[in-house]
């Protein structure tokens, strides 16, 4: 069995900065809703819009709450990287 380290102890309980990819268009408005993140919208050539979301989260309570409102808003992730944490 591998050896769990506590959250304290493995770096995702404190700030770090995150690239979020999902499906559709994210309205700038929205920053506030999701933790202040920023926003940029892309058309690739093919296939639909894709919105990255980026910035810093406090903690993997934030990183679940931008989550939990990017499915409420009906928007599906493509994908979520953790860029940078202390």
């Amino acid at each position: 069995m591998k050896d769990v380290l506590p959250a304290s102890r493995s770096g995702f309980d404190g700030p770090a900065t995150y690239r979020i990819d999902v499906q559709g268009r994210i309205p700038a408005r929205w920053c506030e809703r999701l933790e202040g993140m920023t926003v940029a919208v892309y058309a690739p050539e093919a296939g639909p819009l894709v919105s990255t979301l980026l910035g810093e989260l406090s903690d993997q309570a934030a990183l679940a709450g931008v989550l939990n409102t990017l499915y409420e808003l009906h928007l599906p992730v493509l994908s979520v990287q953790r860029l940078s944490g202390r």
